[in-house]
């Protein structure tokens, strides 16, 4: 750690520290791989727009901003690069400008806005140990709460339960900002932060039970909604939501460096898995309906090709990225001292990221193609092979390069047989959807799911729970505060200029 004193006031020194580990150099590299190939492929999918240079530029900023929160262990100066993630991607998630555009921005913006308020609050409570910096124990009275109000800062970043409807609404977006903000960056900013803290949330077992609480839920939830969505672009982000919640978890189990080989390796392929369909809703002009989509393997051969090896590594499938930290978490939460509840919650979730990789291959790779005669395709450029090429070779390899450098030199305890077998099933008991897909068993699935479809797809109604809350009564409340205040000064200024 390289730390510059800036200067020392009331018994508070106001330092700018700089922490250079594997972490956070990984985690730069890795942010950097990704918004290089986003920009390439940005060229091909922005073609032709007005203010290029105005999106990239946006791009650059975000970068910065995450660059700044990732390698400063500050709360004071992680707030500049928090406050950065959250200005720049409301202005990237507006930048189409239209009416569903402006309401996933400030969806986006408010959930936002009450992390950056509970961490200014954690920071004025840190007032009473004079010192700003964050993993290294607390003792005191306000330890469990600053504890519960950056945790629940990290939760609205990552949009867990239930902050989580701003996530599926940001695909407002185009393609290319979903891809670097909503796959390696910005929703991976609370689950970074929990991690860098965990070293004073250890002293706080109650904050980390509740944490593994509210991930658990957020996997299945967002796991069981995926499976009933039918736009392409939201089944994926329904999928980033699903594996955040195993990234919390994971943290609140106590395996906070598993979570971010976990963070690493999810960054990957979710990337390339948003650029493959990037490629296809470019390609077929604009099209997301998954009833539409498909028998694209012919039209777009690479793009088709990727998109079933990032889906794969989704799954978990032995020797490629995904299954290297996936099965350690798996293991990790059979050696742990779980309730049977828990696991229960974490196996389903688990199993259902095959139901819906497969989904996502069904509906844009191998299903039929339900649109019109006068179908049109383009072919991929140059650009979008080259981004979508180097992602792949990271989705192949990352995992083992990872786990060979800097996981297996931490060791882990390994589980027996029978956890083993239990992991080994999850991972491929999916394969049931598609037996059941090619076999169309629709009555089974009418009876099953016809009542339960609406509040499985509707994310457990959270667009209610805090979308109209944010959305509706925050609005509204701000409005008056400020009608109230601006009142209030007004009154206070004429009754003294009167007298």
């Amino acid at each position: 750690m390289v730390e510059w004193q800036l200067l020392s006031e009331c018994s508070t020194d106001w330092t700018f520290p700089v922490i250079v580990d594997h972490i956070s150099i990984i985690f730069s590299c890795f942010v950097c791989l990704i918004s290089g190939s986003v920009s390439l492929f940005s060229v091909s999918y922005m073609d032709g727009e007005v203010f290029m240079r105005r999106f990239m530029l946006l791009i650059m900023a975000f970068v910065g901003s995450m660059n700044l929160l990732i390698f400063v262990p500050s709360l004071i100066t992680i707030l500049l690069g928090w406050d950065g993630l959250g200005i720049v991607s409301f202005a990237l998630v507006i930048y189409y400008q239209n009416k569903k555009s402006l309401a996933a921005g400030m969806l986006t913006v408010l959930a936002n806005r009450i992390g950056d308020a509970l961490l200014i609050l954690s920071i004025c409570f840190l007032v009473n140990w004079g010192d700003w910096g964050i993993g290294h124990s607390m003792t005191g009275d306000y330890s469990m709460l600053i504890c519960f109000m950056v945790v629940v800062g990290a939760m609205t970043k990552s949009a867990q339960i239930p902050f989580s409807a701003w996530l599926p609404a940001a695909m407002a977006a185009p393609t290319p900002v979903s891809a670097l903000v909503h796959s390696s960056t910005l929703v991976t900013a609370g689950v970074y932060l929990v991690v860098r803290f965990y070293g004073t949330l250890i002293e706080v077992q109650e904050v980390l039970w509740f944490l593994s609480k509210i991930g658990a839920l957020t996997l299945l939830m967002a796991g069981l909604s995926a499976c009933f969505e039918v736009d392409l672009k939201k089944i994926i982000a329904l999928s980033t939501l699903s594996q955040l919640g195993l990234m919390m978890f994971t943290v609140g189990i106590g395996f906070p460096i598993i979570a971010v080989f976990h963070l690493f390796t999810h960054a990957l392929f979710k990337a390339l898995l948003f650029l493959c369909a990037g490629s296809i809703i470019h390609s077929t002009v604009d099209t997301q309906d998954g009833r539409i989509l498909g028998n694209l393997n012919y039209l777009l051969p690479f793009s088709s090709s990727c998109l079933v090896l990032s889906c794969v590594a989704l799954c978990g499938m032995p020797f490629l990225s995904g299954f290297y930290s996936k099965d350690l978490i798996l293991e990790g939460s059979f050696g742990g001292f779980n309730g049977s509840l828990e696991m229960l919650v974490v196996l389903m979730g688990a199993g259902l990221s095959l139901i819906y990789s497969l989904r996502i291959l069904f509906m844009g790779v191998f299903g039929q193609n339900s649109s019109s005669s006068l179908f049109t395709c383009s072919v991929e450029s140059g650009y979008v092979v080259i981004s979508i090429a180097v992602l792949s070779v990271g989705a192949v390899m990352g995992g083992w390069l990872l786990q060979s450098i800097w996981v297996g030199v931490n060791g882990f305890s390994l589980v027996g047989v029978f956890g083993k077998v239990v992991i080994g099933v999850v991972t491929f008991i999916g394969l049931l959807y598609g037996f059941i897909s090619a076999f169309s068993v629709k009555v089974l699935k009418e009876k099953l799911f016809g009542k339960l479809g609406r509040f499985l797809s509707s994310m457990w109604f959270m667009n209610l729970v805090s979308g109209s809350f944010l959305a509706g009564m925050g609005l509204k409340c701000g409005k008056l505060m400020h009608l109230a205040l601006s009142f209030g000064l007004n009154s206070d200024f004429w009754g003294t200029g009167c007298v």
